[in-house]
């Protein structure tokens, strides 16, 4: 029981397995304190998003598709009841967007929160482009990673014909999204599973 992986124990906990769900709590809570915490919400509310963030996730354990984003799905979880306790309660939400243009960086600074989803996210995506062919990471190197690159150089330098470019990227850019598990980004999967 000591190295089950997420997946495994949200499994053991979706079927009634205390220990399991204690142990998903105990790994996760500080992280769920911390977004719950960075919302400035008093201590009555602040308990009330935290304690709603878990009943979330028993309602949706077995809906979680991607465990190895559990920590990303609390997080986006921990923040919209924070944004639900904060407008019963009829306090002003501040808009990110509106906040950024009227020039307040505290707003639209990441948080250590969104940094370490930020850095999650692109080690899933590092992580998925080591898994492609050789060929497709040469050519996604040359054409996405050096956008100025002309497709007559990038084709020289892979030995392939200029007309093949274009469409070979876009199948390795697709099989890099079918790595990552969603058809539009990595991101979506950080998105909590509708009820």
């Amino acid at each position: 029981m000591a190295d089950l992986s997420v997946s495994e124990l949200i499994e053991a906990a979706s079927k009634g397995d205390q220990l399991s769900w204690d142990r998903l709590v105990d790994a996760h809570a500080s992280l769920v304190w911390a977004v719950v915490r960075s919302h400035r919400l008093d201590s009555g509310d602040a308990e009330d998003a935290f304690q709603t963030t878990w009943l979330r996730l028993v309602e949706n354990l077995d809906r979680i598709e991607r465990p190895d984003r559990l920590a990303a799905w609390l997080v986006t979880t921990a923040r919209r009841e924070c944004l639900r306790v904060a407008r019963r309660d009829g306090a002003e939400v501040p808009d990110p967007l509106v906040a950024e243009r009227a020039g307040h960086a505290a707003w639209t600074d990441p948080g250590p929160v969104e940094a370490l989803l930020a850095r999650e996210e692109q080690l899933e995506v590092l992580r998925a482009f080591q898994r492609l062919e050789p060929r497709c990471q040469d050519l996604l190197r040359l054409t996405v990673a050096t956008a100025d690159r002309r497709y007559v150089d990038v084709a020289a330098e892979l030995d392939m014909p200029v007309g093949s470019v274009g469409p070979t990227r876009q199948r390795c850019l697709g099989h890099l999204r079918r790595l990552l598990g969603s058809a539009d980004s990595p991101a979506a999967a950080s998105r909590p599973a509708r009820r």
